[in-house]
């Protein structure tokens, strides 16, 4: 099989990945990495020096591609299928890119501190800065709400890259800072959650569970 994914299935920016080639039955192998195994970071550090995942192999095209949003962009350009996760159309192209950075940016990078914060020694914990990180989710969600309350999707009636990113942050956001009285966010959230795609991510990664950190 050309396509190898190198991730791991609790890392929430991996499901965004996961969820673009389950959305388009794109044949992958999946490979799974354990960060703790020497020779599993190892190998991974040789495909990408920065050593984060999840990370695509492409051997037809000798390319490898790091980094969630570029991974869904080089399957739309060279794997296409059904559902196109950036439109043709310019203006809508730039919203999409735009709402996939403001998911990455303000809701999975607040959420991953909280989470992040929870592993520390209690000596080496940093409220203010988990603090602000709730600040910055309740805003987001915030505009989240504003931004759903036509229904629909993320970018209108298409699935889209933005959808793909919108699921592993507010899956992991919910737990560490709730949606509260955000109707249209917890409405928007169960629709994710029921597409064919996202279910299997999520149910992929329930056997790991148990380490998300309380």
């Amino acid at each position: 099989m050309s396509l190898t994914l190198h991730f791991h299935p609790l890392a929430s920016f991996c499901w965004k990945a996961l969820i673009a080639l389950y959305e388009n039955g794109t044949p992958f192998t999946p490979n799974s990495v354990d960060l703790g195994n020497p020779a599993e970071r190892a190998a991974l550090l040789k495909l990408w020096g920065i050593g984060k995942f999840p990370v695509l192999r492409d051997e037809a095209r000798n390319q490898t591609v790091p980094e969630s949003s570029v991974i869904i962009e080089y399957l739309d350009r060279y794997y296409p299928g059904r559902t196109k996760f950036i439109p043709d159309d310019p203006e809508l192209a730039w919203q999409t890119r735009l709402r996939d950075r403001f998911y990455d940016l303000y809701v999975h990078l607040p959420m991953q501190k909280i989470m992040g914060d929870r592993r520390r020694p209690e000596d080496k914990k940093d409220a203010h800065g988990v603090e602000e990180a709730r600040a910055q989710l309740r805003t987001s969600y915030g505009m989240i709400e504003q931004q759903m309350a036509g229904g629909g999707w993320a970018m209108g009636n298409d699935f889209s890259l933005a959808d793909c990113a919108a699921l592993p942050p507010l899956f992991y956001g919910n737990m560490v800072e709730p949606f509260g009285d955000n109707k249209k966010l917890t409405a928007y959230f169960e629709r994710l959650k029921a597409r064919p795609s996202i279910a299997r991510v999520i149910e992929e990664a329930e056997p790991y569970f148990r380490m998300v950190p309380k």
